[in-house]
């Protein structure tokens, strides 16, 4: 993780396509390294939350190249290493597992990140006629000593329409997004445990995602 960290944080400083096309051979090297990373858990994972299959790395490795036709930001590259494993890779609808390599900002966490409004209305649905059992995992110590709280970035101040606003419950269906996240500093990154610890941290939401997914059993 260490080539990985410091290619990342060199991009950073020189974030244009003449630095980036004279270092794509070291670009491919830690792509490759992520790439294995992400392999190894992807394994690991797969026997202790089977619903996930057993994702291709290469289909849950979010790509470097940012978007930029839309956004005031032109800088053509992102300065992270992305993951989403879940069944059907990054593009899964999906609850399912992050996890993010960048400088001072690595994380593992998942879930539902701004799901389309079809899917989200499932979700609150689920939950809905669940809450005693969604708050129950989230608010489980060991949930919580992991993650703290859902990630509330994008909550609503207002409950969403077609629900009793009288919900006892009602704080749970204020998220566009059912997600959370673990963060972890540079010498976590470099060190030889954080494979077994980003593990750990997704072995600590599986029954989150798999509260999640049902909604797609409807």
């Amino acid at each position: 993780m260490k080539d990985i960290l410091q290619f990342l944080a060199d991009l950073k400083e020189n974030n244009h396509r003449e630095w980036f096309d004279a270092n794509r051979q070291r670009y491919q090297q830690v792509k490759v390294q992520f790439e294995k990373f992400v392999t190894g858990l992807t394994g690991e994972l797969a026997l202790i939350d089977t619903s996930i299959g057993l994702p291709d790395a290469k289909n849950c490795v979010f790509r470097i190249f940012r978007d930029v036709r839309f956004s005031k930001d032109k800088q053509p590259y992102k300065t992270n290493f992305g993951a989403f494993i879940a069944n059907g890779g990054r593009k899964s609808p999906m609850a399912g597992y992050y996890i993010h390599i960048e400088p001072g900002e690595s994380m593992a966490g998942g879930g539902i990140y701004m799901p389309e409004a079809e899917v989200l209305k499932k979700v609150r649905n689920e939950i809905y006629f669940g809450s005693k059992d969604f708050r129950s995992l989230i608010e489980e110590d060991n949930f919580r000593k992991t993650f703290g709280t859902l990630s509330d970035f994008d909550k609503l101040k207002r409950p969403p329409k077609d629900f009793n606003a009288g919900f006892a419950d009602i704080d749970l269906l204020m998220y566009k997004s059912y997600a959370v996240m673990h963060r972890f500093n540079d010498q976590e990154v470099t060190s030889d445990g954080f494979h077994k610890a980003a593990l750990s941290v997704f072995s600590s939401m599986i029954e989150f995602n798999r509260f999640l997914n049902r909604a797609f059993d409807n």
